[in-house]
């Protein structure tokens, strides 16, 4: 009987997204909201990768991860809310099962991918700062192009990993979805209760491996702070600081927001919490990235400012 449940809903070949069970008003003002998220995350991602690729000064290893992050960001968002945001303007709540399937592909992609690179710019700091004399010599172009497709690879094994375990369990509490996009958590509660421990256990292995390299990001700034405050320029150390904080920040809030959502105890699980909190993982880091970066970076400000002014003059 599961699986014949399973193949019938295989072949109806779509899930309900609950979370737009609302009035038209409503809808539209989440087209709105979600709308201005977005194209802040475009332009915000597209001009730090537009910028970093055109300046040659900021063809160092931190832009190079940097660039690469703001590449990510842009494919994150775009994989989420271009259809939450077709949704609510057309008032359905349907997504077929290609697109369910796809959806969390990419995500998955993106978000591992993500994750990585952030330790790696992590590592990155570490050795700029701890050990600047051989900085050089760990950082070179070939090593930092290694590992930048090592984090893209990751994100897209740990995608294909998930993805595959997750859509192979029978499904048997119907096709409705209480999420804005295809959640693993939220297909999870419509599979079988005696099969889904698998992809479970994948979730729990995934989130020990996270927190293996969250618990190395807080050791490097660990010791990133240690030698920065050794620096007897107190310009020195504003200009360290300055580099690190923000990249710390971008590390915490997505870290925090990502294990709550998935760790979080069913006691207090809502659907309103539920949304909430995947919006702070998944949908506003991509908006909010390129500001934490740019706002204390001068030298990204001075790419982004050389950026305009050169089209400005073509324009002219």
């Amino acid at each position: 009987m599961e699986t014949e449940l399973y193949r019938v809903q295989k072949i109806l070949g779509f899930c309900h997204l609950n979370f737009y069970e609302e009035p038209q008003k409503l809808q539209l003002l989440h087209f709105g909201l979600f709308l201005g998220i977005y194209l802040a995350a475009l332009l915000g991602n597209g001009l730090i990768f537009t910028s970093i690729a055109c300046d040659h000064h900021l063809h160092t290893p931190m832009y190079f991860f940097l660039f690469n992050l703001a590449l990510i960001d842009m494919g994150s968002i775009s994989t989420t809310v271009p259809k939450a945001m077709a949704n609510s303007l057309w008032d359905t709540r349907a997504i077929s099962y290609s697109g369910c399937v796809a959806q969390v592909f990419f995500f998955l992609f993106m978000i591992g991918g993500e994750y990585c690179l952030l330790t790696l710019m992590a590592y990155d700091h570490y050795v700029a700062i701890c050990k600047p004399l051989h900085y050089g010599m760990i950082m070179d172009n070939r090593t930092c192009v290694k590992m930048a497709a090592a984090a893209w690879g990751s994100g897209f094994l740990n995608a294909m990993l998930h993805t595959a375990s997750t859509f192979s369990l029978p499904l048997c509490q119907g096709n409705d979805l209480d999420q804005f996009f295809c959640e693993i958590p939220q297909i999870l509660k419509l599979s079988c209760s005696d099969v889904y421990l698998r992809e479970v256990g994948l979730v729990l292995i995934s989130l020990s491996l996270a927190s293996g390299s969250f618990i190395f990001i807080l050791f490097s700034y660990v010791q990133i702070i240690r030698s920065v405050l050794r620096i007897p320029s107190k310009q020195g150390q504003h200009k360290a600081f300055s580099t690190c904080f923000p990249h710390l920040a971008v590390v915490s809030k997505f870290s925090s927001t990502a294990l709550f959502a998935y760790l979080k105890p069913p006691s207090i699980s809502s659907p309103s919490l539920n949304l909430v909190v995947t919006v702070l993982y998944s949908v506003v880091p991509p908006a909010v990235n390129p500001v934490i970066y740019s706002m204390r970076n001068q030298e990204l400000k001075d790419a982004l400012k050389k950026l305009s002014q050169s089209v400005v003059l073509q324009q002219q």
